[in-house]
């Protein structure tokens, strides 16, 4: 085991006294830049190095590093993004890949950690009663075109959304390291995606994260969902924190 994951000296992470959320497959960081806004410090682990990942960052297996961390009973809050292909509408392409299904052992492992967690996965994974957010609930888009990107969130707290879904503008998506434009209308005036516009800096407008590449903003989650999510976890931690005094 890394000495960067020992209970002595995970405390070098700690740069203020607010709660530590533990973000497991962490990307590029679009989840913990919305739980750090809610109020957490974060620590992020992802098996691949994540050179943009704007808090700290361990490299590792995510279940592996996770246990050690969830041990030293430092860690306040739990959120997980297990990888989603096994679960989204890409496993039925022909050449498709076999991909670990790890919502399961997750939700195992957090739940006999006990304490407050969030699951994120797409829709079609096999989540528990989870809300979805969309980005219409948070107003998130650009040029009159909204970001919908469907999440669902799984939690051991009652979760609520911010309201409904309001698909009512043509759809800006972000995928497979492109910005596409999903509305026909537009594709039949211009036969282009957003001509005379730069793809990243709409792609980043859109998502609310604008220090990530092209390839990491088609994986990542809006900081707006794990904002929301995050001070929903962090109501619960201040409740039974005031319950204990």
């Amino acid at each position: 085991m890394s000495d960067r994951i020992q209970p002595a000296s995970l405390h070098a992470y700690r740069e203020s006294p607010r709660p530590f959320l533990l973000d497991l497959f962490c990307g590029a960081g679009g989840a913990a830049m919305g739980y750090a806004n809610a109020g957490f410090d974060v620590i992020g682990v992802d098996i691949k190095r994540q050179p943009r990942y704007p808090f700290p960052f361990i490299q590792g297996d995510a279940m592996e590093v996770g246990r050690a961390l969830l041990a030293t009973g430092r860690i306040d809050a739990v959120h997980a993004s297990p990888p989603c292909q096994a679960y989204s509408d890409m496993k039925h392409m022909p050449d498709a890949k076999q991909h670990p299904e790890l919502v399961e052992p997750v939700r195992e492992m957090l739940q006999e950690w006990g304490g407050p967690y969030a699951i994120e996965n797409v829709e079609g994974a096999p989540l528990l009663d989870p809300i979805t957010l969309c980005g219409s609930m948070f107003d998130l888009g650009v040029l009159g075109f909204q970001l919908r990107r469907h999440r669902l969130f799984e939690s051991n707290v009652a979760l609520l959304p911010p309201r409904d879904c309001a698909h009512r503008q043509p759809t800006i998506g972000i995928y497979g390291g492109h910005v596409r434009c999903r509305s026909k209308k537009f594709w039949r005036d211009t036969a282009a995606d957003f001509p005379g516009y730069d793809k990243p800096t709409l792609a980043c407008a859109a998502m609310g994260a604008g220090w990530m590449t092209m390839g990491e903003l088609s994986e990542a989650i809006p900081p707006a969902y794990t904002q929301h999510v995050g001070a929903q976890l962090l109501a619960v931690i201040e409740s039974e924190a005031t319950d204990a005094a």
